[in-house]
């Protein structure tokens, strides 16, 4: 194998890519970096060094993975939320960046230098309770997930963030939680995803765990569920805040307002979708 200089093989990768990813420049660069494990601007700044061997070979495997569709976050096994770097594998959902909407609502309802009791349902990677947990550091924050592999992942983000006042607890939503289990707030990420939904086959859904994205015919099952036990789990005052689908506004609205909620609305994020529905229960 010929050794080529960064500058060539970022240029042979971005051919490999444009055919099947927008964004080709940025994600031979991030993959390259990573093969070096240095940071991308070392990329520009000696574009004329050579790669060894071995680094060439590897770069070629990571773009061919790519070029096939594995998300990035999986091939570097990281991804960055709320500005903490994060372990992903494919046992987790990807952090999105529409979900940091989530987190800004949330620590909108939690007041700096208070204690609250907070539980995250359905952590994946532990995203949303790690970001709380940082922003809110008095806060004890109860986060579950079915996956005992996402558990374990979790827990390897809290320990490299030194995050101490999250626990992680196996749990399909509040199975695990007794009766006087009561938070001042409780968040979510769960499935929303219809089971017939065509982008279920497209981009990097089809590398995600179905269980973490998929929830009935509607894809509300699991909202549904978390509506319905929410109330019995929150502190007088105490609020429920959901993402869903751009298109479940209405009806996650309307099931908060069956089981008693108020206070209710639907926070579009920086895409002017609908991705927050959030309630609150009487006082």
């Amino acid at each position: 194998m010929i050794a080529e200089t960064i500058e060539a093989s970022l240029k042979n990768a971005v051919q490999r890519l444009r055919a099947t990813q927008d964004a080709a420049q940025l994600e031979a660069e991030i993959l390259l970096a990573f093969t070096l494990e240095k940071p991308r601007s070392y990329l520009r700044a000696w574009p004329q060094s050579k790669l060894e061997e071995s680094q060439q070979s590897q770069y070629l495997q990571l773009i061919e993975r790519r070029v096939k569709g594995e998300p990035i976050a999986y091939i570097i096994g990281t991804r960055e939320f709320w500005s903490l770097d994060l372990k992903v594998t494919p046992a987790t959902l990807i952090p999105r960046p529409e979900t940091e909407r989530l987190v800004e609502l949330a620590l909108e309802k939690i007041p700096n230098n208070t204690p609250r009791r907070i539980a995250d349902l359905g952590t994946g990677s532990g995203a949303i309770a790690l970001a709380i947990a940082k922003e809110r550091p008095l806060c004890q924050i109860t986060a579950t997930d079915a996956s005992p592999q996402a558990i374990e992942i979790a827990k390897i983000n809290r320990d490299t963030h030194k995050l101490s006042n999250v626990q992680f607890v196996q749990s399909h939503w509040f199975y695990a939680f007794q009766e006087t289990d009561k938070f001042d707030l409780i968040v979510s990420n769960p499935p929303y995803v219809a089971i017939e939904d065509p982008h279920l086959q497209q981009g990097d859904l089809t590398f995600e765990p179905s269980t973490a994205l998929v929830s009935g015919p509607d894809g509300l099952d699991d909202i549904r569920q978390i509506v319905a036990s929410s109330a019995t789990h929150l502190t007088p005052g105490g609020w429920l805040l959901l993402e869903h689908g751009y298109d479940q506004g209405k009806a996650v609205t309307q099931l908060l307002k069956e089981n008693g909620f108020n206070s209710i609305e639907c926070i579009a994020d920086y895409a002017q979708n609908e991705r927050v529905s959030m309630g609150k229960v009487s006082t």
